[in-house]
């Protein structure tokens, strides 16, 4: 069959490396890709938020799939889009429609949620321009520190975390009145900080039956030891060595079951990845947030432990029979390491010619902000390039992730050194 997947990350080339070892996937469309896509699949140039000229390529082609890799066209309702258009409606898009990607296109959607199916999550309150002072008493009755987060979508970057109470009731006025996230933060959530051990559980569905993926933990932070501002994400390690079978069971019980269920009750149509980010609070599963997709970098050690044919799963999740398939996960450990843009997250430059790329042995790269130019590898955004690895452990994984990183180079390339040290 002919597919088309939406998106440039490395999420995305993790995908394309997954669906192009199908023999169901016949031919291969990434809008608009990366470098990494343009070697193994078709680019085109198409925003995946332009849904009518996603609809022009997609009639053209004769595409019988869409897989949509961000939450920006799910949040938009290309879910729908595709639903409610009689020419497109017979193709099948594996992502959650409108309603449902409001679970990561709204903090405040996705708490209420939480709440009232039971499912176990910090206590929260949320605040709008008009009821700031509220906002500032609330943040009085917490003990520190305080968690603030941007109502809608962020880019990642749209949560705080402060120590002091004067200073996040001046970051609060900040987002609500001083528009610090724009749009995303009219609305603020504040939450009580939970101190544990964060994870990342990854489950695909099909709206009625679920299949949980491995696990996995990224790190966000930019800089060693966990310090410095937040990112997309600098790597990731799968599985996570601490989460056991009684832990796991917690999670599937009390959050993932309740999660679909959810989805019935509240007539929410969801065909596609629910990305739960949990802390283990005394081996208590908590529920910090949903995302509506696969994260990134975690897709880049879950997708490569898959041994089941990922257009297969696709496929169950498009009809209604995912409870059919036998999920196969590779043994072995899976870790990536970020190459990054000098300067990310904050300013950084883009078209840095990568090197090194062809002297990769025994790890997979995976493109993510790059582009091609005159046959030449360029950066071309804040994260680069994901270095993955396996293992028969995740230090001998990472070990092999690090030494590849050793023969590449960019200008002002940067990464993290300790990923996986506090697993040790």
């Amino acid at each position: 069959m002919t597919i088309l997947l939406l998106g440039s990350g490395g999420r995305e080339h993790a995908f394309a490396w997954k669906m192009i070892q199908s023999p169901l996937c016949d031919q291969l469309f990434v809008a608009p890709g990366n470098a990494g896509t343009a070697a193994i699949a078709t680019n085109v140039n198409i925003s995946p938020t332009d849904f009518d000229a996603i609809k022009t390529l997609v009639l053209q082609e004769n595409i019988e799939m869409v897989v949509v890799g961000p939450e920006d066209p799910l949040v938009k309702g290309i879910f729908d889009f595709f639903k409610n258009d009689d020419k497109l409606s017979h193709i099948p898009v594996i992502g959650p429609s409108k309603t449902g990607a409001q679970l990561e296109g709204s903090k405040e959607f996705a708490k209420e949620f939480l709440v009232k199916h039971n499912i176990p999550t910090a206590a929260y309150d949320s605040f709008t321009a008009e009821t700031v002072e509220q906002g500032c008493d609330f943040l009085a009755t917490l003990k520190a520190p305080y968690v603030l987060k941007a109502d809608g979508l962020a880019a990642g970057k749209g949560v705080l975390i402060i120590h002091d109470l004067a200073e996040a009731k001046e970051e609060l006025r900040n987002m609500l009145v001083g528009q610090k996230f724009g749009a995303a933060s009219t609305k603020v959530v504040i939450e009580e900080f939970l101190d544990g051990i964060e994870l990342s559980c990854f489950v695909l569905t099909d709206g009625k039956t679920y299949k949980i993926l491995p696990t996995a933990k990224d790190y966000k932070r930019i800089g060693e030891g966990d310090t410095g501002l937040n990112t997309g994400g600098m790597g990731a390690v799968s599985p996570v060595p601490y989460v056991d079978a009684v832990l796991m069971e917690k999670i599937e019980s009390r959050i993932v079951k309740p999660t679909i269920e959810g989805f019935q009750k509240d007539g929410i149509e969801y065909k596609g990845f629910v990305f739960i980010g949990l802390i283990n609070v005394n081996n208590e599963p908590i529920v910090i947030e949903y995302n509506v997709r696969m994260g990134d970098p975690e897709t880049e050690v879950v997708v490569p432990r898959l041994k089941t044919d990922l257009v297969e799963l696709f496929l169950a999740v498009a009809n209604e029979k995912l409870d059919e398939i036998t999920l196969e996960i590779d043994e072995r450990s899976a870790t990536t390491v970020m190459l990054v843009s000098g300067g990310y997250p904050e300013d950084y430059e883009k078209g840095k010619v990568i090197t090194g790329l062809e002297n990769i042995t025994d790890s997979i790269v995976f493109h993510a902000g790059t582009k091609l130019e005159n046959d030449t590898v360029i950066s071309n955004g804040g994260r680069v390039l994901a270095i993955t690895s396996y293992g028969n452990d995740f230090q001998e994984a990472i070990k092999k992730s690090y030494q590849n990183i050793d023969k590449l180079h960019f200008d002002k390339m940067n990464f993290r050194k300790d990923i996986g040290n506090d697993l040790l």
